[in-house]
C-alpha cells in the first residue's frame, strides 16, 4: 500500500498529474512511464526534435513537472529516429539581437538559464540520457548521470562557429568533462567530437547500435528501481553534485557574456560566411 499524503495532511496541495503535464508538452515530448521510469523523447510531428523558441521555453517547466511528481524515480532523455536535435540558425533568429525587443531578450536569456537551472536543482532522481545520433544541443544528454550514444553521434559544440559565445551549457559540460584545455581547442575549432572520441574524452559512458540503444537504457534503469528509493536519491546527488557546483561558480557567467556579445556584435544571424568553413586545424 502506497502512503498517500492527501489522505493525513489536510490541506495538502498536489503535484500535477503525469497525464496533465504529458499531454500538455506533448508537442515536444512523446512521455511514457512504466514502473516509476519516465521516458521523454524529443520529437517534431513524431520525427527528429526540430528546435523553435516554444520548445526552448518549454523545456524549463517540463523539468519542473517531472522533478515535482513523486511517482517518477528514473528519468530516461532520448530523440526520435536517427537525429537527437536539429537546429535552425536562421529560423530561430529572424533578425540581430539588438534589433529585438528587450522583454523578448530578457525572456531568451531566463528560459536559456532556468531549463539548465531547473534540470540540475529541479530533478533529484538518477537520469540516463540515450542519444540516438548526431545533433545540436547535446548538453542535457551530457548533463545526465549516464550517457549512452549511437555509433554516429556527435557533440560537437557549434557557437563559436556561428558567431556567438558558448554560453548556454554546452561549453560549461564539455570542460567540466573533457578540460579546460581540450575542450577549448573543440570550440574554437568547431570541431566534431564523435561518440568513439566522447567516450575516450569521458563525455559518453557507453556505445550501443541504435536499435538497442533505448532498451539499454531501460536496463539500465530497471536496475537501479531495484535499489531502495533513499539510495537513488543520494547517489543521483552525489554523483551530480559537481553540476550544482559548475551552476552556481560558472553559469551565470557564461549565459550573461553569451547574451551580451551578441546584442553588442549583432551576432545573433549567422553570417553565410561563417558557415563555409569548420574545423580549420
Amino acid at each position: 500500500m502506497t502512503w498517500d499524503p492527501a489522505k493525513e495532511w489536510a490541506g495538502y496541495v498536489p503535484t500535477r498529474p503525469f497525464e496533465e503535464y504529458s499531454k500538455q508538452y506533448e508537442d515536444f515530448f512523446k512521455m511514457r512511464r512504466q514502473d516509476g521510469i519516465i521516458e521523454l523523447r524529443l520529437h517534431t510531428n513524431d520525427g527528429p526534435y526540430r528546435h523553435t523558441h516554444a520548445a526552448h521555453s518549454a523545456w524549463s517547466r517540463v523539468w519542473q513537472d517531472v522533478g515535482n511528481d513523486p511517482d517518477n524515480h528514473v528519468l530516461i532523455i532520448t530523440g526520435t529516429g536517427d537525429k537527437w536535435m536539429i537546429g535552425d540558425p536562421k529560423g530561430l533568429n529572424p533578425k540581430p539581437a539588438s534589433d529585438l525587443d528587450p522583454e523578448h531578450t530578457f525572456r531568451r536569456l531566463m528560459d536559456g538559464w532556468k531549463h539548465i537551472e531547473n534540470f540540475i536543482y529541479g530533478i533529484d532522481i538518477p537520469t540516463i540520457a540515450a542519444v540516438n545520433g548526431p545533433g545540436v544541443h547535446t548538453e542535457f544528454g551530457i548533463l545526465c548521470d549516464v550517457t549512452l550514444a549511437a555509433p554516429d553521434a556527435d557533440f560537437m559544440d557549434p557557437h563559436f562557429w556561428l558567431g556567438s559565445p558558448p554560453g548556454d551549457g554546452q561549453a560549461m559540460a564539455l570542460q567540466a568533462l573533457m578540460g579546460q584545455k581540450r575542450s577549448a581547442y573543440y570550440i574554437y575549432g568547431a570541431k566534431s567530437i564523435p561518440a568513439p572520441k566522447a567516450v575516450e574524452f569521458g563525455i559518453v559512458n557507453d556505445i550501443f547500435p541504435r536499435e538497442e540503444l533505448l532498451e539499454k537504457a531501460w536496463e539500465l534503469a530497471r536496475f537501479m528501481m531495484l535499489r531502495p528509493r533513499y539510495t537513488r536519491w543520494a547517489t543521483h546527488n552525489i554523483l551530480s553534485r559537481h553540476w550544482k557546483k559548475a551552476l552556481a561558480q560558472d553559469f551565470g557567467f557564461h549565459m550573461a557574456h553569451q547574451m551580451l556579445a551578441n546584442v553588442a556584435s549583432k551576432s545573433i544571424v549567422p553570417d553565410p560566411e561563417l558557415l563555409k568553413s569548420r574545423d580549420p586545424i
